[in-house]
């Protein structure tokens, strides 16, 4: 019998781990990976010379592009596996933006009414697989994968982020959520951490409703 194809998406703050772990699961699991390009948003360079004026241009590009991949990828005849969610473009970071003042509140609601209403029409994933680590081991993270663009993120910024995070993540009930504690967790170096989420992942989708990492499985 054929086993049925799963759509799972890795969602996570900005160098959490989330490209390396779809990476590492795609092939642990025989799985497709997408790891989504650089999309050549046409709105980025008005963007950033003016935010407030050209947020919303920006944000709408980027929910269209996201929604459309994940239609597709939510209709493929294989199991796959995606890097970053659509949910995160308006829960996380449209929302952040609005915070700063960057996207007004006329422009955030007409944004989040037209959100909503697609989502009505998306199939949802199998799983949201959900990296959770604090500021710190974001940081060093961040240094590590040494990008230019990322050497002058302040910590508030990702402190801001990690506190949406956290809130979208509590009342997320479109798929079951995984949440896997990234701080102590090291499945680049460690095969049995791989292992070990491999295994959780499995169980979640088996339709197991408490899936935990006790102390003892991370040590």
């Amino acid at each position: 019998m054929t086993p049925m194809k799963k759509f799972i998406v890795v969602a996570g703050n900005i160098g959490v781990g989330k490209t390396t772990l779809v990476n590492l699961l795609s092939r642990k699991l025989n799985w497709q990976p997408f790891i989504e390009p650089e999309s050549q948003n046409p709105y980025l360079s008005e963007f950033y010379a003016d935010m407030r004026t050209w947020a919303f241009h920006s944000q709408i590009f980027f929910l269209s592009h996201r929604l459309k991949m994940h239609n597709e990828l939510a209709h493929m005849s294989e199991s796959v596996i995606q890097d970053r969610s659509v949910y995160e473009d308006a829960e996380i970071f449209a929302r952040n933006l609005h915070l700063q003042g960057h996207l007004p509140e006329r422009d955030f609601q007409t944004y989040c009414d037209l959100y909503q209403t697609l989502l009505g029409f998306l199939p949802a994933p199998d799983l949201v697989v959900y990296l959770k680590a604090s500021v710190p081991i974001l940081q060093h993270r961040i240094s590590r994968r040494n990008r230019d663009y990322e050497k002058s993120m302040p910590q508030e910024y990702l402190e801001q982020l990690n506190e949406l995070y956290e809130r979208w993540i509590q009342e997320f009930t479109y798929c079951p959520v995984l949440t896997i504690p990234a701080d102590n967790l090291d499945y680049v170096a460690r095969a049995d951490h791989l292992d070990l989420i491999t295994r959780k992942v499995q169980e979640k989708l088996t339709g197991q409703e408490v899936v935990i990492f006790s102390p003892e499985e991370i040590n």
